[in-house]
C-alpha cells in the first residue's frame, strides 16, 4: 500500500528535539494542520514550535485526495436547518477565505494547483441533491444544477460549484514547513498545564495546540463521545478517464473522483474503522467493469474524524482549558478545515476577534442524534469480552483483514498486526500476546 504522494517531492529534514526548551505556542502533530497553524503564527510574528512523532505529512496527510473546496458534501441544507441561515452563510464564508488563503500562498509555492469545477452527486434520490442547491441559492454561493455528469454512472442530479482546487498536499508542506522551528521523532508523552514532555526532553508553552488528527487528551473535551473515524480507500488508475473536475456522492458509501496528470483517482469502499467494508475490492470490482483498460499504480487507504454536526472542532481544548487549543472533526474534508483551523487559532493566540470562531467551537452542545451511536459503539465494545483490547480506552480490536492490522471500532485508533500503533488516538502500542 502506498499513496500516490508519497515521494513525490523533496522533503526537508528536521532535527529530533534532544534539550528542554521554551517557547511562545507549541504545536503537537506535523500533519497539514500543524504545519499551517506554525506557518500563520510565524507570519504573525509569534515565537512557535511544532513536534511530531514521526515525520511530517506521513499521517494522514499523505493518504488524502487532496481536494481544497467549500463544497463539503451536502453540509449546506444540514447547517440551515440545525443553525438558521446566518451561521450556515458563515461556515461558507470560513472556507471559502480559506480557499483563497491556499490561493495567495500557491503563488510561490510549487504544488500543482489547478483550479477544477466540483461536483456532489446523487445516483438514486436527487432530492438532497435539489435541497442543497437550494440551500446554496439562499446562501448566496454560485452554483448550478446539472442532470449529467461525464462518469460511468448513472446520475439522477448533481450540483456544481466552479473554481475550487486540487493539488499536491506533500509539495505544498514540504515547501512551506523549510524555514518552521519543527522537531520530528519527537512524541509528546504527557502534557500538562504549560508543560509537554517528550522522550527526548521538556517544552514549556504559553499556549499549546493540539493538531494530531483524533485528539490525544482524554480527560478534557469529551472528544471519545464526540468523534469516530471513518476509512475510505483510493486507487490511481492509468489508462482510465479524464473526467476534468471533482466529484463525490453525495452517499457516504458512494465513490469520489478526480484526475492528477494522466492519472484518475478513484475513492471509495469506506466504512467505520473496525466495521467491514467494501475496500479497495470495491474499488477494483468497479475499475474492471467501466475501465477496463486502466492499470492500477498506487493504492492506499485514508482516515477521517467525524464530529456530531458535520462541523470541526476548531479553537479552545474545552471550557476549563484556557490555554490550550485544538483542531479535529474534519469530516473528509481535512485540507479546507486545516486552512480554516490555522486562521482561526491564530487570531485566537494572538487575541484578534475571528468573526467565524463560534461556529466552530469544541465546546458547543453534543445533544446531537449522532451522539447516541457514537455512546452505542463504545459501550458495546467496551463491553466485548475478547482481546486484544484497545490502550486508549480498552475497547475490543477488530481484525482487518483488507489491510492487516487491528482496528479500534470505538474511536478508531489502528494498529499493525506485530501490535504497533498506525493511527491514533491510542498513543501506545498494543499488546498482541
Amino acid at each position: 500500500m502506498k499513496s500516490l504522494w508519497i515521494n513525490c517531492a523533496e522533503k526537508p529534514k528536521f532535527d529530533k528535539l534532544t534539550r528542554d526548551i521554551k517557547t511562545d505556542v507549541l504545536i503537537v502533530g506535523g500533519g497539514i494542520t500543524g504545519v499551517l497553524c506554525a506557518y500563520m503564527l510565524r507570519k504573525a510574528n509569534v515565537d512557535c514550535v511544532l513536534v511530531e512523532a514521526d515525520e511530517i505529512g506521513k499521517g494522514v496527510t499523505q493518504n488524502t485526495t487532496a481536494k481544497i473546496t467549500f463544497q463539503h458534501g451536502l453540509i449546506y441544507d444540514k447547517l440551515i436547518r440545525r443553525y438558521g441561515l446566518e451561521k450556515a452563510r458563515l461556515y461558507y464564508e470560513a472556507n471559502k477565505k480559506a480557499l483563497d488563503n491556499y490561493r495567495e500562498i500557491s503563488k510561490t509555492v510549487e504544488c500543482d494547483f489547478e483550479e477544477k469545477d466540483s461536483f456532489v452527486y446523487a445516483t438514486e434520490d436527487n432530492v438532497k441533491i435539489k435541497k442543497e442547491f437550494e440551500a446554496y441559492k439562499r446562501i448566496g454561493i454560485e452554483s448550478e444544477y446539472c442532470e449529467s455528469l461525464p462518469l460511468p454512472l448513472t446520475v439522477t442530479g448533481a450540483v456544481k460549484i466552479g473554481n475550487q482546487v486540487q493539488f499536491n498536499p506533500m509539495k505544498f508542506i514540504y515547501t512551506i514547513s523549510k524555514e518552521l522551528n519543527i522537531f520530528e521523532n519527537t512524541k509528546v508523552i504527557n502534557i500538562e498545564p504549560h508543560k509537554a514532555l517528550t522522550n527526548n526532553g521538556l517544552i514549556t508553552a504559553n499556549k499549546i495546540i493540539i493538531a494530531t488528527h483524533f485528539p490525544i487528551i482524554n480527560k478534557h473535551g469529551l472528544y471519545f463521545m464526540k468523534l469516530y473515524q471513518h476509512r475510505s480507500y483510493v486507487l490511481a488508475l492509468e489508462n482510465a478517464a479524464e473526467i476534468n473536475g471533482m466529484y463525490v456522492d453525495e452517499n457516504n458509501k458512494g465513490m469520489s473522483f478526480r484526475n492528477y496528470g494522466d492519472l484518475l483517482l478513484l475513492g471509495g469502499g469506506g466504512h467505520r474503522t473496525g466495521k467491514k467494508g467494501g475496500n479497495w475490492q470495491e474499488l477494483r470490482e468497479f475499475a474492471k467493469l467501466h475501465f477496463p483498460k486502466a492499470k492500477e499504480k498506487f493504492f492506499w487507504a485514508t482516515q477521517d474524524c467525524i464530529s456530531l454536526d458535520g462541523v470541526p472542532y476548531i479553537g479552545l481544548y474545552s471550557k476549563n482549558t484556557p490555554d490550550l487549543y485544538v483542531a479535529t472533526g474534519f469530516n473528509k474534508w481535512g485540507m479546507t478545515s486545516a486552512m480554516v483551523a490555522a486562521e482561526i487559532l491564530k487570531d485566537m493566540i494572538t487575541d484578534k476577534k475571528n468573526p467565524y470562531a463560534d461556529i466552530f467551537d469544541p465546546s458547543r452542545s453534543i445533544l446531537q442524534p449522532e451522539l447516541c451511536l457514537n455512546v452505542f459503539e463504545t459501550a458495546f465494545n467496551l463491553l466485548t469480552p475478547t482481546v486484544p483490547r484497545c490502550p486508549h480506552l480498552g475497547c475490543a480490536l477488530k481484525y482487518n483483514k483488507a489491510e492487516h492490522s487491528w482496528d479500534c471500532p470505538c474511536h478508531g485508533s489502528r494498529f499493525k498486526e506485530n501490535g504497533k500503533l498506525i493511527d491514533n488516538p491510542a498513543t501506545d502500542d498494543v499488546d498482541l500476546k
